[in-house]
């Protein structure tokens, strides 16, 4: 799934939040968001995922405006935070919410479901909590589960690896790391965490209020030391 920014400009007020005049994200790749607080990834991936309204520019996955067709939700999963769940379901009920919505059968669900019972930990499946009584990290954990239950082509995860223990931040890089490879999946993560985004990026990009301010080629993290002399100068 390539992707194309072309102008793409929003402001809050006097707070310019994103800027970008041209950006290409290749098909296959796995790219890496970092920056600051207030750096703009956020409000980028809600700008690409029409959760927000641009003030100027488009966005464009392939040959759709995501602002202008609904046709890209097909082949997109997403995660940004709580909002995206459905909190008074179950995790089982909300899966089966998500599989029914994507004409996914019980038994394709089920298996799908299979190959994340590692990262669940036994925790989610069959597991009469409501969503909104899960830790923040299961909570976390079904929003990404849920994300990649259609199979999407195109994966876009805000900090995913907030709130997990170390070995779910283990677990989350490997299995992104293969579904990308599986699948030929474009997958999109920010994160602040800078060591887990350099493990599985294959390209890094930099922001600073709402710009990308550098591009990186990731070959074997060889972006780590241009972004770790970034954060110390910063700090």
């Amino acid at each position: 799934m390539n992707i194309h920014i072309t102008n793409l400009k929003k402001s809050f007020g006097e707070t310019t939040a994103c800027n970008i005049p041209a950006f290409h994200i290749q098909s296959g790749e796995i790219l890496g968001m970092v920056g600051n607080n207030g750096a703009g990834k956020t409000t980028l991936f809600r700008l690409m995922l029409d959760l927000i309204k641009a003030d100027e520019g488009m966005v464009s996955f392939g040959d759709v405006n995501p602002a202008e067709s609904e046709e890209w939700k097909k082949y997109t999963g997403a995660y940004i935070d709580e909002s995206f769940l459905i909190d008074f379901l179950t995790p089982d009920e909300y899966f089966s919410f998500i599989g029914r919505v994507s004409n996914i059968d019980k038994a394709t669900l089920d298996e799908r479901l299979s190959h994340f019972e590692r990262f669940m930990n036994g925790e989610l499946i069959q597991n009469n909590k409501l969503i909104r009584d899960l830790s923040a990290g299961n909570k976390q954990k079904v929003g990404i589960v849920a994300a990649l239950l259609n199979r999407p082509q195109l994966v876009i995860l805000d900090e995913p690896f907030n709130y997990l223990d170390p070995s779910g931040q283990s677990m989350l890089k490997k299995l992104l790391q293969e579904y990308n490879t599986t699948t030929g999946a474009t997958v999109i993560v920010s994160s602040h965490n800078l060591s887990h985004t350099i493990d599985i990026s294959s390209r890094i990009v930099l922001l600073e209020h709402g710009c990308i301010i550098k591009d990186l080629p990731n070959d074997n993290g060889s972006a780590s030391e241009i972004l770790t002399e970034y954060f110390d100068s910063m700090s």
